[in-house]
């Protein structure tokens, strides 16, 4: 695993990513996968997170299998998670000639995990001792997903100064052994006729005229409908069907749940590096375009195949009329473009 992950990289430019840090997360998701495979009951902790969220005994048990993979690995400075959202010291053992820090929400589907529906870990690797107030576009150079269904899969974006940005698909074998499923992980070419969509907050859409228009769009273009409640499962079935529109807009009702930190910013990455793009639907900006101010820092967002990324966004953005639905749904475009 180690020789094909230094592969998408220049050599020897980042042995302890692809030697240590990389493997370790792995070895965590396999233990987590492990974990929720004997985890027959899902019940409340008795405790909450820093945000005030109620824990799992999956949540606190997750939390603890990435901290000790990350306590293996020297070159980490710093880690901080959805369920401990401070930076504090990692497995960093003296001066190391590459520094990281560590951003990981270790479970995400609480909602969903009880009605055993496909769940993940979301990681982002940055460069140097934080990740705050740092450009993300630059400094997070590394972002793994974790997707625990049927099977055990991860997903590894790799967008490092001086190489290519590559995005894989790895399989879990027998014994913790990893093998590349896809070498290169890629959303589709605009021309092609599947079109998926996952309309996240889908309460919203009664808040918010433009949020309605796409829903009816896409309802009216005959998309397919792939929405499971899950922020990693629904962006992974895009990656794995080469298409798809996830969205979860914000509006005055309701607010921003995403964390930039633990779940937007990784996500923004793996889509990058796959091709498409990520955006916030109040902004039009980029993810990843402006630096974090707080592990608690909150957005929507929209991502997925960029030409449908683009389309959404126009329309979420553009001025619209509000009350009285004069405008109506967008233009039908064919099944030949977006």
């Amino acid at each position: 695993m180690q020789s094909q992950l230094e592969q998408l990289l220049p050599s020897l430019r980042r042995p302890a990513l692809c030697n240590s840090v990389l493997p370790a997360l792995l070895d965590s998701i396999w233990r987590i996968a492990q974990t929720l495979r004997q985890s027959h009951q899902v019940t409340l902790a008795g405790t909450a997170n820093a945000f005030g969220d109620d824990q799992l005994n999956v949540d606190v048990s997750a939390e603890e299998l990435v901290r000790q993979a990350l306590a293996s690995c020297p070159s980490v400075v710093a880690a901080s998670s959805e369920e401990e959202p401070i930076e504090r010291p990692a497995g960093s053992k003296g001066d190391q000639p590459e520094r990281y820090t560590v951003a990981f929400d270790p479970l995400d589907g609480s909602s969903i995990i009880a009605s055993n529906w496909t769940v993940g870990t979301i990681v982002g690797i940055w460069d140097g001792a934080s990740s705050l107030r740092q450009p993300p576009a630059d400094k997070q150079v590394a972002a793994v997903l974790g997707v625990y269904g049927p099977r055990t899969t991860a997903f590894v974006a790799l967008r490092v100064p001086g190489a290519e940005p590559a995005c894989v698909e790895m399989a879990l074998g027998e014994q913790g052994k990893w093998q590349i499923l896809r070498p290169h992980v890629r959303f589709a070419d605009p021309s092609s006729t599947a079109r998926y969509f996952a309309p996240a907050n889908l309460r919203a859409a009664a808040e918010s005229p433009p949020y309605m228009r796409l829903v009816r769009h896409y309802v009216d273009e005959k998309y397919t409908l792939r929405y499971s409640g899950g922020l990693v499962p629904d962006v992974v079935h895009a990656l794995v069907k080469g298409h798809g529109i996830y969205l979860s807009p914000v509006t005055f009702a309701s607010g921003a749940k995403l964390r930039r930190l633990y779940e937007l910013c990784p996500i923004a990455l793996v889509v990058e590096c796959a091709g498409g793009k990520a955006v916030d639907p109040a902004s039009g900006e980029e993810i990843l375009s402006q630096p974090l101010e707080s592990c608690d820092d909150r957005a929507g967002l929209i991502c997925g195949t960029a030409d449908e990324v683009d389309f959404a966004t126009r329309e979420m953005c553009r001025p619209h009329v509000a009350e009285t639905g004069a405008e109506g749904p967008p233009e039908r475009r064919s099944t030949e473009g977006p």
